[in-house]
């Protein structure tokens, strides 16, 4: 029968998306979403959970251990201020408060100042990546 609201891959992708300065990118060779071209989350296929950043330890403790079934975290995870969500589990309002920390948190302080003031901004410029220098025998 399934969770009622249960959140889809698609309204994900939209909540994610709404966030000005935000594009779909990869990390680590994933597919992930970017804002002001740092990571903002992804989507892990392996378990169907959302990463979510900027959650101090001691904020994840309690998420995890008062509702297990929707936080929990990984190996990979547990020195970083992340939590994963069960992406069924997860309520828009939820995903949007935490993504709101990490979008914050990318965002360039002056970018953040004028659109905390209602200023419309020109897109942030993409910085292009540096060609790596190839590796001679």
């Amino acid at each position: 029968m399934g969770i009622p609201n249960a959140m889809e891959p698609k309204q994900f992708h939209d909540v994610v998306m709404a966030f000005p300065e935000t594009e779909f990118a990869t990390s680590y060779g994933l597919p992930s979403y970017k804002s002001f071209g740092k990571f903002l989350t992804r989507l892990r296929k392996e378990d169907d959970s959302v990463v979510l950043g900027q959650v101090p330890f001691d904020e994840r403790e309690m998420l995890c251990e008062a509702d297990p079934e929707t936080f929990h975290f990984t190996d990979h995870y547990k020195n970083y201020p992340y939590v994963l969500a069960r992406l069924k589990a997860l309520d828009v309002k939820t995903l949007r408060g935490y993504l709101t920390r990490q979008w914050r948190y990318n965002a360039p302080k002056k970018w953040l100042k004028a659109f905390d003031a209602g200023e419309t901004l020109p897109p942030v410029p993409k910085k292009t990546p540096k060609p790596r220098a190839r590796k001679t025998r």
